[in-house]
C-alpha cells in the first residue's frame, strides 16, 4: 500500500523530474510495523552509527539516494568503485558502505539482523545483513578519490578511520535521526517535491554549498536560475563537510539572511544532511543525483566542485573544470539538466559583478579570499559592502569576535623516552611567560591515571585514550583555549581520529618528537625498554608493537639533535608564524 500510495502522489507531481531510477525509495515502515520492529531490534546487535553513517542513513531512509534501498553489497561496490554504476547498470558514483570492525562482525550469525542506532541509543533502523566482506581501501580510494595521499579528508577517513569489513543489505526504518536544530528546513525528499508542486515550481535550479554565501554566489545562483528560466533552491549541506569549515548553525543563519536579499519567490532554502567526501568530479555527479531526487531540473556546477584544496605537494587534487566535464559527460542518463558557471568577480570600476570569462582588459578586479576573509574577522577590519551584506557580515563577526584567539591543540607523539613530556613543559613555560591564555596539559601519564584509568594497552584500548584525549582538547580549542597534549599515540589512525576531533572547532598542530629508539633507550630510567627486550613487557611501543610514523605532521622535532630550550623555541617560533600565538 505504501508504495502504491507513493506512486499515486509521484503521478499528481508529473511535471517535476522523476526521481534517480524512476522511483523514490522511501525506506520507512507504516507506524505500527515500524514500532513492532522497533520492539524487535531491542535483541538484535547493536550497532551505534558514526557521523558519516548516520548520515548516510538518513539520506537511504527518505529517499535522498533513490534507487539503493540499503548499504551496498560486494557487487554493487565493486561495480561502483571501478565503473561508476551498480551492478545493475544504474549510474551511482559513491560507495554507500557501512563499515564495521572485525570484533563486530565475527559476532554475526549468518544473514543477521542488526539494530542501527544513534549515538544515544535510538534504534533507527534494521539491517538485514546480506553481504559480508573486506574491501580493499587502497583501491577505493584510487578510484573513487583518484589519490591515496592522506592529505585528501576523504581518502584520510577511508583508509585511517574506517573499519575493515563492511556490511551489505536492505534496511527497514523505524524512525528518522533527531534533529532539534532549523527543523522547518529539513524537507525529505517527499516534503520537498510536495512544496515544489504547491507553490506550482516545475524548472528548479540546485545549488550546492558548505561556505557562507557572499554576494558573488547571488550574483551567480541568480544568473543561473534566469539562464535556465527556473526558480532557484539553495541546498547546503549541513550533515559533515570539511574539517575546518564554519560550522553549520552559523551557516544556516548566513543562508537565511542572503535569502531576504533575492527577489521576492524566487528562491528558497532547504538544508542537506549529507556528509561530504570532498570527492570532486564523481562527489559533483553524485550530488547532481540526490538534487534530483528533491524535485530539482537543474543543477549548478562551479568551479572545482566539491575539491578539498591541494594534496602533500602543493598540487590541487582535481581540474578545477573536472566536475563540470564529467556531469556534462553523463548528462542525458542523468536526467538533470547541468548549468555550469565559471567563477563571478567583482570588477570595481564598472561596480558590477561579472562571470571571470567576461572580465575586460583593464577591469579592476577585487576579491576576497577566505584567508584574508578570517584575517579582517579576526582583526575587526573592514569588510567592504561589494563583498557581502551587512546582514551576513554581523552573524560572522558575532561567530568570529575581533581580537578572539583562536583554540588549538598541540600534540606531540612519539616513542617512550623521546623528550615529549619535557618538551611540551617547556613549550609550556613559553606560552606562560608570554600570554595570560589559559593552557590546558594533558599528558600521558595523567590521562591514564585519570581520563583512561582502567584502559590496558590492546590496540583497541590505546586508540580508545587517545579518541578520549582528543574529545577533551576539541572541547578545550572549542572554547578558544590552548591544550597540550603528549601521549605516545603510536597509531596513525587514532592520531587522525584527534586531529579530525579538534579541527571541528580549531588547529591541530601535530609534533612528531623524532628521536631514535636507540637514544631513547639510554634514557629509560626505569627500565623498561630492557624488561620489553627481556620479554617481560609484552606490546611494548618500538620493540614489539609499531610505531607508526606520522606522514605529515606540522613539525618534526629530534631531542637528540638540539637542547630542550632549542626544540621548544622552534616549536614557539611555529605557533608565532602561524598567528597562533
Amino acid at each position: 500500500m505504501k508504495a502504491l500510495a507513493a506512486e499515486i502522489v509521484l503521478a499528481e507531481h508529473d511535471a517535476l523530474v522523476a526521481p534517480h531510477g524512476g522511483a523514490l525509495r522511501e525506506l520507512y515502515l507504516p507506524a505500527a510495523e515500524a514500532e513492532a520492529l522497533k520492539r524487535h531490534s531491542a535483541s538484535l546487535p547493536q550497532w551505534t552509527l558514526n557521523q558519516r553513517q548516520l548520515c548516510d542513513l538518513e539520506l537511504l531512509l527518505n529517499g535522498g539516494f533513490s534507487p539503493l534501498q540499503g548499504f551496498l553489497g560486494r557487487g554493487d561496490y565493486d561495480r561502483v568503485v571501478h565503473d561508476m554504476r551498480l551492478a545493475d547498470g544504474t549510474l551511482w558514483p559513491i560507495p554507500i558502505t557501512l563499515d564495521v570492525d572485525e570484533a563486530f562482525a565475527a559476532r554475526l550469525p549468518e544473514n543477521a539482523q542488526i539494530s542501527l542506532n544513534d549515538i544515544q541509543g535510538t534504534p533507527l533502523a534494521v539491517l538485514t545483513v546480506e553481504d559480508v566482506y573486506f574491501p580493499d581501501r587502497i583501491a577505493e580510494a584510487q578510484h573513487v578519490f583518484g589519490t591515496t595521499d592522506r592529505t585528501h579528508p576523504g581518502v584520510a577517513e577511508l583508509l585511517d578511520r574506517t573499519g575493515s569489513v563492511y556490511l551489505g543489505g536492505r534496511v527497514q526504518g523505524i524512525q528518522p535521526p533527531a534533529h532539534y536544530d532549523f527543523s522547518a528546513l529539513r524537507q525529505s525528499p517527499r516534503e520537498l517535491r510536495d512544496w515544489f508542486h504547491q507553490h506550482g515550481w516545475h524548472r528548479i535550479v540546485a545549488f550546492q554549498t558548505r561556505n557562507p554565501m557572499h554576494r558573488a554566489h547571488r550574483e551567480l545562483t541568480l544568473r543561473a536560475a534566469e539562464q535556465v528560466g527556473a526558480k532557484l533552491l539553495i541546498q547546503p549541506s549541513v550533515g559533515r563537510t570539511k574539517p575546518g569549515d564554519v560550522d553549520h548553525y552559523t551557516r544556516v543563519r548566513c543562508y537565511k539572511a542572503l535569502l531576504e536579499h533575492y527577489p521576492r519567490d524566487h528562491a528558497t532554502l532547504s538544508l542537506l544532511p549529507l556528509a561530504m567526501r570532498m570527492g570532486g568530479p564523481r562527489e559533483a555527479l553524485w550530488h547532481a543525483i540526490i538534487r534530483k531526487n528533491y524535485g530539482a531540473s537543474h543543477f549548478i556546477v562551479g568551479r572545482d566542485h566539491a575539491g578539498p584544496g591541494k594534496d602533500a605537494n602543493g598540487k590541487p587534487f582535481y581540474d578545477p573544470y573536472a566536475a563540470q566535464e564529467l556531469l556534462a559527460k553523463h548528462e542525458k542518463e542523468l536526467g538533470i539538466e547541468i548549468v555550469p558557471f565559471p567563477a563571478m568577480v567583482y570588477v570595481a570600476n564598472r561596480d558590477v559583478y561579472v562571470p571571470q570569462t567576461e572580465v575586460l582588459p583593464g577591469d579592476e578586479v577585487r576579491d576576497i579570499s577566505g584567508t584574508e576573509l578570517r584575517r579582517r574577522l579576526q582583526q575587526g577590519d573592514t569588510i567592504p559592502e561589494w563583498f557581502t551584506f551587512p546582514d551576513v557580515v554581523k552573524i560572522l563577526r558575532e561567530r568570529h569576535p575581533a581580537q578572539a584567539r583562536q583554540g588549538f591543540a598541540l600534540f606531540f607523539t612519539g616513542l617512550s623516552g623521546s623528550g615529549k613530556s619535557t618538551l611540551a613543559q617547556a613549550v609550556l613555560a613559553r606560552l606562560l611567560e608570554t600570554s595570560s591564555r589559559p593552557v590546558t596539559v594533558l599528558d600521558g601519564d595523567e590521562v591514564r591515571r585519570h581520563l583512561s584509568k582502567g584502559l590496558g594497552f590492546s590496540r583497541e584500548d590505546r586508540d580508545a585514550n587517545i579518541t578520549r584525549i582528543g574529545f577533551v582538547a576539541s572541547e578545550v580549542v572549542r572554547h578558544g583555549g590552548i591544550v597540550i597534549c603528549a601521549p605516545i599515540a603510536p597509531y596513525d589512525g587514532a592520531r587522525s581520529e584527534a586531529r579530525q576531533l579538534v579541527e571541528a572547532h580549531g588547529r591541530f598542530v601535530e609534533v612528531h618528537v623524532s628521536t631514535p629508539l636507540e637514544v631513547c633507550e639510554t634514557r629509560d630510567r626505569k627500565g623498561l625498554y630492557a624488561a620489553a627486550r627481556a620479554g617481560k613487557i609484552k606490546g611494548f611501543t618500538g620493540i614489539d608493537d609499531p610505531y607508526e610514523v606520522p606522514a605529515t605532521p606540522e613539525l618534526r622535532v629530534d631531542t637528540s639533535q638540539v637542547t630542550v630550550n632549542e626544540a621548544a623555541g622552534k616549536v614557539f617560533d611555529w605557533l608565532v608564524s602561524q598567528a597562533l600565538v
